[in-house]
Order: structure tokens, then C-alpha cells, then sequence
């Protein structure tokens, strides 16, 4: 009788337990469904549980890493993402922000055996979202690119978050992004970013750029609401192709609203220079985090690899790179833009082959 009763009593703490654990899943899947988000981005795949031998082999710590991946640089981004999954021991999760029509081949992608065992959300874009704050030539819409204005909405992407970074797709990550992680940030400051008068990107001249390294290259000084703001012309400006957020004090400091408001004023006062043609998501940066920001390591943001086909750093140089950058016209996907070959190793093929016809035009392109 002893036994029988110690095996009910077994039975009903199991049951309780399995009760318990369903409730708060359930919970927890009605608050992803039903919390609604004003601009549009729903995550539309759940983040897998990691199997419990690569829980035990890699820390607990949990890095939130924010991508943007389209459907034609979609190879970017999971070369991106393969570099930096591969580095680290620490448990990172991936927010990939997205077009609704690149979902599918997206998690066709992510299945590959490389990848299947990261963490990951996907998250659709709205670009309705942009409509007033953003003028698109209609000569030249094709060319609008919606999700590099990503980055402006943050919170929105990942609210549970108190720390996140932000990588674009044309970048490749050789150290533990824990470091990058871990970047002090001032206080009241909402983001680190990479000075572009820091000793790697100095060296290196974007042809035609004008002075691409002070906000006068992003701004126009003529118009009166430039000057009012009081910035110097000289000040050094900073890529936001690779930054740490603190989303506590970014949403503090209502950061989103600010960039909308600068990106509104210039659809109807054309505030941005011409002389760098194409940039429409720096300026808003620039203006709201004038000397508001802190600065990472260069280090984790040698850049300009894309600024043209030759080789710009030593082999040296770029084996003790933590984060290697491809900004510029050069895409290491074109495979004629330099150190492609370093991009190759992190690669994942795309099991479709739609990537592969995308590089064939691109490398196509680059050779006229």
C-alpha cells in the first residue's frame, strides 16, 4: 500500500509539472501571436530550441544579432550569419529581418546542415512603414532598398531585448562576437559605431566620394536646417554598417521617432548631400547621434573591402581582422571584389541555386 501510495503521488506531481510546463508555453505562444506591433513586424517563425549537446558546449549568455537579408544579397546574409555562429560559444539569435517574398527561400536555406542548429527569428518587413519618410525616385525606384532602414526600428524588431547588434549582410565576423557584445557604452549613449577617422578606414579613399569621412559629406551645410543644428562640418562621421545598441536607453530617448522625423524633413527639404550618392539612411544617423554615440573597436569594423577590386589591406592585416566589411560597389559575392576568397570559406550553397544565378549577373556586371 506504501508503494501504491508513493506511485500516485509520483503520477500527480508529474501531471502538475506537465500542466504547469504547457500553460506557460501556451502563454508564451499567445504573447508572440497577439502582440500586435504598429509597424508591421511580425516575427513569422519561431526561434528552434537548441539541442541540448550544443546547449552544454556553448555559454549561456544569449546575444541578440540583428540582419537585414534580402532576396538578391540573401547569400550575404547567410554567410554573415554561418561566420559569426561559427566563433562564438556563446548561445547568439538571430532577428533576420525580411521581405515577405523571401521568406520561403529563406528557410530553405537556413536547413542546411552548416546552419540548422542556430537560433533564429524571422521577422517580415512592412516597407508601407517608409511611406512620407522616404523619396523614391520613380526613375530609379528599383533601385529603393526598404530593409536598410531596418536598423532604424530596433525595439520594434526585438522588444525583449536590452543589448542588441546590428551587422549588415556584406560583412564576415573572424573573432567571438561576444566581444563586440560587450562594448562599453557611455551613459545616456544609445549606440557605439566605428569612427570613420579611425586608423584602418583613413587609410583607404572612396574615388569620388568627395570627403566621405566628415559630416559634410553626408549633409547640406546650404540649407538652413542643417545649420541651425549647430554641427560642425568637419566632425568625423561613423558607418552604421556594424553598431551595439542599447535599447533601454534608445527607446528612452524615443531614438526611432527622431529618425523618422529628419527622414520626413528631408522628403520635403532634400537635407542630405549629393555627393554620396545613394546614401539616404546615414544622414538621419549622423544628425541624431551627433556626438551622442560611443565608438567601437576599428578592429570590428575594417571596411571599404567593397570600395573597389583591389587589395587594400595586407593578408596580415586582414587574418587579424575581428569583422571584415565589403561596404561599397564591390560585393565579395561578384567574386572580382577582394578577398572574395575569405568570404567563400563561410559560404553556404544555396540548395535552390537561385544565389548562383544572382552572382553570375553580378559578376557579369562588374566585368563591363
Amino acid at each position: 500500500s506504501v508503494n501504491i501510495s508513493i506511485l500516485i503521488v509520483a503520477v500527480v506531481i508529474f501531471l502538475l509539472v506537465i500542466h504547469h510546463n504547457f500553460l506557460s508555453l501556451s502563454d508564451f505562444l499567445r504573447r508572440e501571436l497577439s502582440d500586435p506591433s504598429p509597424l508591421g513586424l511580425q516575427p513569422i517563425d519561431f526561434i528552434p530550441a537548441a539541442p541540448q549537446r550544443l546547449t552544454e558546449e556553448r555559454d549561456d549568455k544569449e546575444i541578440s544579432v540583428v540582419i537585414a537579408a534580402s532576396d538578391e544579397r540573401l547569400g550575404g546574409a547567410i554567410a554573415a550569419m554561418n561566420s559569426i555562429y561559427q566563433h562564438t560559444r556563446s548561445n547568439v539569435v538571430f532577428h533576420i529581418v525580411t521581405l515577405n517574398d523571401t521568406v520561403d527561400h529563406l528557410r530553405m536555406w537556413l536547413r542546411s546542415p552548416p546552419l540548422k542548429n542556430m537560433r533564429y527569428q524571422i521577422l517580415d518587413f512592412d516597407p508601407r512603414v517608409l511611406e512620407g519618410k522616404v523619396q523614391v525616385d520613380p526613375q530609379k525606384a528599383d533601385t529603393f532598398k526598404p530593409l536598410t532602414f531596418a536598423r532604424f526600428y530596433l525595439p520594434n524588431l526585438v522588444p525583449h531585448a536590452e543589448k542588441v547588434i546590428y551587422v549588415d549582410d556584406d560583412v564576415i565576423v573572424q573573432d567571438d562576437i561576444v566581444e563586440l557584445y560587450n562594448t562599453p557604452l557611455k551613459p545616456g549613449h544609445a549606440a557605439a559605431f566605428s569612427d570613420d577617422c579611425d586608423s584602418t578606414s583613413s587609410k583607404v579613399a572612396v574615388r569620388g566620394a568627395g570627403n566621405q569621412y566628415n559630416y559634410i559629406g553626408f549633409l547640406d551645410y546650404k540649407k538652413e536646417t542643417i545649420r541651425k543644428l549647430a554641427m560642425k562640418a568637419n566632425t568625423c562621421s561613423f558607418n552604421p554598417g556594424v553598431f551595439v545598441a542599447n535599447l533601454t536607453e534608445w527607446k528612452l530617448q524615443n531614438i526611432t521617432k527622431q529618425l523618422e522625423k529628419w527622414m520626413a524633413l528631408n522628403v520635403v527639404e532634400e537635407l542630405y548631400s549629393k555627393t554620396l550618392a545613394g546614401s539616404i539612411t546615414t544622414p538621419p544617423l549622423l544628425i541624431v547621434f551627433y556626438k551622442q554615440h560611443s565608438s567601437i573597436d576599428p578592429m570590428w569594423n575594417v571596411r571599404h573591402l567593397g570600395s573597389s577590386a583591389g587589395k587594400r589591406y595586407s593578408p596580415q592585416f586582414v587574418k587579424a581582422a575581428k569583422l571584415l566589411h565589403w561596404n561599397g560597389h564591390f560585393k565579395p559575392w561578384g567574386r572580382t571584389a577582394s578577398y572574395a576568397e575569405v568570404w567563400e570559406k563561410w559560404y553556404v550553397p544555396d540548395p535552390t541555386g537561385k544565389f548562383n544565378l544572382i552572382r553570375r549577373h553580378s559578376e557579369a556586371y562588374e566585368a563591363k
